[in-house]
């Protein structure tokens, strides 16, 4: 059964290191979440690193901006990783080569450095890189699938920067570049990712861990905050790390019961679906 603290607080001599998600559990895209970001200044001063670790697909230096904005305070993270970070790796691999991309021109950092033409589409392209779609504020998955159909046909590998399939912006969630990874499965074309839940995106962030630490990590001691199911409580799973779930991230009230209290019953529920466990749950992360 999924422990249900009342505070981030009642962890603290259990675990040395926080590996927290970012967008849902800090902030939502729109403003930063006052509660979440003192528990991690708590725990940053008193306890340990906190290394965020987050599915944005755009290099980890480019997202600190985005922070700052939002109001989350530096002294909140001790280091940041990003399914950006991982995912270039797996670009640098392919170089040169000429790429369809697809996603919002914010994420340009993530292509910059390599030998790639970014010009291509789905019948000359080499590859596909993948960062979400090009308007998540109007566009949805299935407007993608007669060209993705053209790629799959064409066996293309799509390299999926952000495995997250919805984000929540403000009050709305919104569609991220693994609703266009699955769709795209779907039609037959192959995916690679390498963010969360995937490991290489958990090698860098107990690599910074252990950098912070000046030695290695127990990974026993290890926790894992985050409010996606098939990519937080996942990865932390399939890692078998320590995992604090943050239910009404973007499953928003399905945890909750009538008395405004997170419901044990609905928290299985959620986890159970994808066949998962969490060490830990609560509503929102608070100290």
């Amino acid at each position: 059964m999924t422990d249900l603290p009342t505070g981030l607080s009642a962890l603290a001599d259990r675990y040395d290191v926080l590996l927290c998600d970012v967008w849902g559990v800090i902030h939502n895209g729109v403003e930063s979440f006052p509660e979440a970001c003192r528990a991690l200044v708590e725990w940053r001063e008193h306890h340990g690193p906190v290394v965020l670790i987050s599915n944005s697909p755009r290099p980890s230096a480019a997202v600190v901006e985005q922070l700052d904005s939002l109001g989350v305070p530096r002294e909140a993270w001790s280091a940041f990783v990003t399914s950006g970070d991982a995912t270039r790796a797996l670009l640098r691999e392919r170089a040169p080569a000429r790429v369809w991309r697809i996603g919002p021109e914010r994420d340009a950092p993530l292509y910059e450095g390599f030998d790639l033409d970014l010009s291509a589409g789905p019948e000359d392209a080499d590859f596909i890189g993948c960062s979400g779609l090009y308007d998540d504020e109007t566009e949805q998955p299935a407007d993608y699938a007669d060209r993705l159909a053209i790629a799959a046909e064409r066996g293309l590998t799509l390299i999926c920067a952000n495995p997250d399939r919805v984000v929540q912006r403000g009050s709305r969630l919104i569609y991220c570049g693994g609703a266009l990874a699955d769709l795209y499965e779907t039609l037959g074309g192959p995916v690679l990712m390498a963010g969360k839940p995937y490991g290489p995106i958990y090698d860098l962030a107990l690599a910074e861990a252990e950098a912070l630490k000046g030695g290695p990590v127990d990974r026993s001691r290890v926790l894992c905050i985050g409010d996606g199911v098939i990519t937080d409580v996942k990865g932390a799973h399939d890692q078998n790390l320590a995992c604090l779930f943050i239910a009404k991230g973007i499953h928003g009230e399905a945890a909750i019961g009538p008395d405004g209290k997170l419901d044990p019953t609905k928290v299985e529920g959620l986890l159970a679906a994808e066949r998962v466990g969490a060490t830990h749950a609560m509503g929102d992360l608070v100290w």
